[in-house]
């Protein structure tokens, strides 16, 4: 099914196209954080997938509250790159694997997302900020924000504890 797609003349006709693709994204990232908690081995990881399930929700949220600010619809535009990434990290969570290795394959599967996210959502602050939209880039860089946090997070889990049991 092809996706109809539009012109983008203007900065802020992509960056409405980019906050579709995100909030694209965010809906994709809350269907597989669940099943991101439930194979995780690690308490602390499986704390680290739910809290971030709610926090993705509050990521939603905000852009329903932006795309308003904007005057434009709330639409999803299918976010292929999450879409790979989430299927490379549901291959992990199918393979055969030690428990410990895979919480380590899932902080990897997950740092990817992050990552991915916080290209999208700087992209998205900085045509934002360049627009004069000063109350929609503080929006998109408190989501940046935590969304920085949870790779943080997922870092200092892999290093602290789960590397060092995928290795033993």
């Amino acid at each position: 099914m092809a996706e109809k797609t539009e012109k983008l003349n203007t900065l802020l006709d992509l960056l409405v196209d980019c906050l579709k693709d995100i909030y694209d994204s965010e809906h994709q990232i809350i269907k597989a954080l669940p099943k991101m908690a439930k194979n995780a081995n690690a308490p602390d990881l499986k704390q680290a997938f739910e809290t971030h399930l709610e926090e993705t929700q509050v990521h939603i949220e905000r852009l329903q509250q932006i795309f308003t600010h904007l005057g434009v619809k709330a639409e999803r535009k299918t976010c292929k790159g999450t879409k790979g990434l989430i299927e490379e990290g549901e291959e992990a969570i199918k393979e055969k694997m030690d428990p410990d290795v895979r919480d380590a394959a899932l902080i990897n599967a997950a740092q990817k997302v992050e990552h991915y996210e916080i290209a999208g959502y700087g992209t998205a602050r900085t045509f934002a900020q360049q627009l004069g939209y000063d109350q929609v880039a503080q929006i998109l860089q408190t989501t940046l924000d935590e969304e920085g946090a949870t790779d943080k997070k997922l870092t200092q889990l892999a290093e602290s504890a789960i590397n060092w049991k995928a290795m033993s």
